[in-house]
């Protein structure tokens, strides 16, 4: 990941609707969700829901597809594990020991 993309990463996740957005994906991960559920979960408008979205999207932490008339969203993972891997990099000049406790928090029981 290019620092460019994380920083649009990290622009994306500084607002408290998108963060919750993203937090709320992950928790259904890898299930979809479609856009008027996650308004209605966060209580968000759906026009402001579809900007937040398209943002999270540019920025590679969202993935959408279309089914039918209704678009469902779902966390992209693989965004978000480059930008955790661009944020621990060169991490503990080369001793992986020092890292672990990063790795389990990075790394959750449910996974």
């Amino acid at each position: 990941m290019k620092k460019t993309q994380a920083l649009a990463a990290f622009g994306a996740l500084s607002q408290e609707t998108r963060l919750d957005i993203f937090r709320r994906l992950i928790r259904e991960f890898p299930e979809p969700m479609a856009a008027g559920d996650i308004a209605a979960a966060l209580d968000v408008p759906s026009s402001t829901l579809s900007t937040h979205l398209a943002i999270l999207a540019r920025a590679g932490l969202v993935k959408s597809e279309r089914q039918g008339r209704a678009i469902h969203y779902r966390a992209d993972t693989e965004g978000a594990r480059d930008l955790l891997g661009f944020l621990v990099k060169d991490c503990c000049r080369g001793q992986p020991e020092i890292c672990q406790p990063l790795v389990a928090a990075a790394n959750p029981a449910c996974c």
